[in-house]
């Protein structure tokens, strides 16, 4: 199970990959599968120009009933061979490429088309069918020519008896092969960036599903603050405010009874020295849940090293981290007890860790075992932690497969204290 605390809407789709060629992939074996690729454009591109032209040339025909059975086919095609380019430009280049389509789900064919016309992700689609069947046909077919064109022309010059036209061509290869050797990444590169630009999320609804997200977090975050508030004022009434009255009470009584009865009076006293020691112990611990006194003493490194002691199994923590803003320490702080919490309880693990690194702007964590696995990201205790970590942007992702094991990565984006 590899899940995200922060999911995509209805009617997005996306694709997020990590780089396409592992290390130790050959460089020849590179570019090799980029030309393959390049190829697949130029028959996509084909078929991405002749969409555009049927689907230009229905916009006429809509006074009639032909118009609307063309674009009723043609739009749905369109969209298909955009998510495949979608799918292949996040896949190549590490980067998510999405589009959010308006629903048209429970309409009439009618509806559908009027949703369509006023869609901005099928109007980029209609306009990357024409980049496709055009410059980005071309920009693709570069490499695909480079490398097996000279040799398509030795085949026909043998097969038309030319020897002239084999031996122009087999001169010519040395060269195109050259000529393809350089151009074939940074052409096939800039396709897949001119598809991801064509087709991505345009900037106005990225910017809403941002400020969404940033309105989301600070009601959380209200929420949240307003529980904390609530639970500090119930642990001080319930707790330390009952034992100081309770302890007032007996020095009262004490007071009373010094003179008649001093042996009363004493455990009167010893009663309330003891309640007192009672109070400020809660008191302690009701600090510690607001910010861990280690925290401001050792930082996160320290803090998570103490969270690790009491836990019944082996926990490595391999955290090189610089002191960073207290408020994100905290955060990461009471995340990770979370989890450490939850692999205890839960995952009847024979060990655990904890890593993490700063590069500058961000902070990763990993909290691992090697348990049961199937933790379900939705849960109270993730779901909380996602809560806990959403005003700084953070992200929770949560990889649990049913075979054993799980790893719980934080992410949250913070700059150096100076």
């Amino acid at each position: 199970m590899v899940a995200s605390q922060q999911a995509p809407r209805v009617g997005d789709t996306g694709a997020y990959a990590a780089a396409p060629d592992p290390a130790g992939t050959s460089p020849l074996a590179t570019r090799l599968r980029l030309t393959a690729l390049s190829a697949g454009h130029v028959g996509a591109g084909v078929g991405a120009l002749a969409l555009a032209v049927i689907m230009l040339s229905a916009f006429p025909a809509l006074f009639g009933v032909a118009g609307f059975l063309i674009l009723w086919l043609t739009v749905p095609l369109a969209g298909l061979l955009a998510g495949y380019h979608r799918r292949t430009a996040a896949r190549e280049l590490g980067l998510p490429v999405g589009a959010h389509y308006l629903d048209v789900a429970g309409g009439n064919p009618i509806t559908a088309l009027a949703t369509w016309v006023r869609d901005p992700a099928r109007w980029r689609d209609f306009a990357f069918c024409w980049y496709s069947g055009t410059g980005g046909l071309i920009l693709s077919l570069v490499p695909v020519l480079f490398l097996v064109g000279p040799a398509v022309h030795m085949i026909l010059g043998v097969v038309f008896g030319s020897w002239l036209w084999f031996t122009i061509a087999a001169v010519a290869y040395g060269p195109s092969l050259v000529a393809w050797w350089f151009v074939a990444v940074p052409l096939t590169r800039a396709r897949l960036r001119a598809d991801r630009g064509i087709l991505d999320h345009s900037l106005v609804y990225t910017l809403e599903q941002r400020v969404e997200q940033v309105e989301q977090s600070r009601s959380a975050t209200v929420d949240h603050n307003e529980a904390e508030l609530r639970r500090i004022e119930r642990d001080l009434h319930d707790g330390a405010q009952a034992r100081i009255a309770a302890a007032g009470m007996n020095m009262g009584l004490a007071e009373k009874l010094v003179h008649s009865d001093p042996d009363a009076a004493t455990e009167l006293l010893r009663e309330a020295r003891d309640t007192t020691v009672n109070a400020l112990e809660d008191l302690r611990t009701l600090v510690r849940g607001i910010h861990p006194p280690v925290l401001a003493d050792r930082g996160l490194v320290g803090g998570v090293e103490a969270l690790a002691i009491p836990i019944p199994i082996p926990v490595t923590v391999a955290l090189p981290l610089p002191r960073l803003p207290a408020p994100i320490e905290s955060a990461v702080y009471f995340a990770v007890a979370e989890c450490l919490a939850n692999v205890a309880k839960h995952a009847y693990a024979s060990r655990a860790w904890v890593t993490g690194s700063h590069d500058g702007t961000t902070l990763r964590v990993t909290i691992g075992d090697d348990g049961l696995g199937g933790a379900d990201p939705r849960g109270t205790g993730l779901s909380g932690i996602a809560r806990r970590l959403a005003p700084f942007d953070g992200t929770v992702t949560v990889i649990s497969p049913a075979d054993g094991g799980t790893e719980i990565r934080l992410e949250v984006p913070c700059r150096l204290t100076r």
